[in-house]
């Protein structure tokens, strides 16, 4: 099962986008919509949607990078992506690609895509700027060390080039769990940063495990927030999640479904005894 699933936030639009990413990725489908949580596989990738509001919306700081072999699939993207979307950069020839573009589609997410020599691969990317700027390797190193089979893949520093930044993270691959992340570091001016519209849920056996990654991720200036989400000290956000609680909420019964999301709504951390409690009318 995959640990790490990319939770998107939309404002009552969430079913729709999973319809419009599921048609133009290979091996993709929507598996499950209900009024609140739509979940759906990009190329195999597990997506969770929700339908949250207008709190939140889509950053810069965090896109989701797609790696293409063929030159005809990228352009094919880039058209529907780009469709009543912001391009933020054109699609054209760079140093680094013979392909690359990065682009806002029409509900916000940013998207990059590149031509490369792997066949198709999408991999969240992180972007930090502002007070974040420096901060990369370790957000890397922390993120590398808490989950298994792990790993960074490559750095590319911004070098001699960059005078002032020459360690600095220009482009950087890691893996968590087994899937592929990426980051970047940018020196510039930017009016964005990292938010809850964009937050990576973590799927946990049991309470030792929600400890675990919850006491990890808050620590050193993380912050706490409601229902099993919180912000780790670099401003990104993260749901705490034990399989336990989806298993109670989707109860046929309704009303113990309804007694333990009432008693979810009231806590920060996850307590797995009292939603299993409260499962049972304790």
């Amino acid at each position: 099962m995959q640990k790490i699933t990319p939770f998107l936030w939309y404002d009552g639009q969430a079913e729709e986008a999973a319809k419009f990413y599921t048609s133009l990725f290979k091996n993709s489908s929507v598996d499950n919509v209900n009024p609140m949580i739509t979940n759906f596989q990009l190329n195999g990738m597990k997506f969770m949607a929700l339908n949250g509001g207008p709190q939140f919306k889509f950053s810069n700081a965090i896109s989701l990078f797609v790696t293409c072999n063929n030159f005809d699939e990228i352009d094919l993207l880039w058209q529907k992506l780009s469709e009543d979307g912001t391009v933020l950069m054109g699609l054209n020839e760079y140093p680094w690609s013979k392909k690359y573009g990065w682009v806002n589609d029409k509900f916000g997410l940013s998207w990059q895509l590149f031509f490369g020599d792997k066949d198709q691969q999408i991999a969240p990317t992180l972007l930090f700027v502002k007070e974040q700027f420096g901060n990369a390797e370790a957000a890397i190193d922390l993120y590398t060390s808490l989950f298994d089979t792990s790993e960074k893949v490559a750095v590319t520093r911004f070098g001699d080039a960059y005078p002032g930044f020459e360690n600095n993270i220009q482009f950087a691959e890691f893996e968590l769990c087994g899937q592929s992340f990426r980051a970047m570091e940018s020196q510039m001016e930017h009016n964005f940063g990292f938010n809850e519209a964009f937050s990576f849920f973590v799927s946990c056996e049991n309470q030792e495990e929600v400890d675990f990654f919850w006491d990890q991720l808050i620590a050193n200036g993380g912050e706490e927030s409601q229902c099993g989400w919180l912000k780790d000290k670099f401003g990104i956000s993260w749901q705490v999640i034990p399989k336990l609680l989806i298993q109670l909420m989707s109860d046929k019964k309704q009303e113990k479904a309804s007694r333990v999301m009432n008693a979810m709504l009231q806590m920060k951390k996850i307590d797995c005894q009292k939603l299993q409690d409260t499962y049972d009318g304790k």
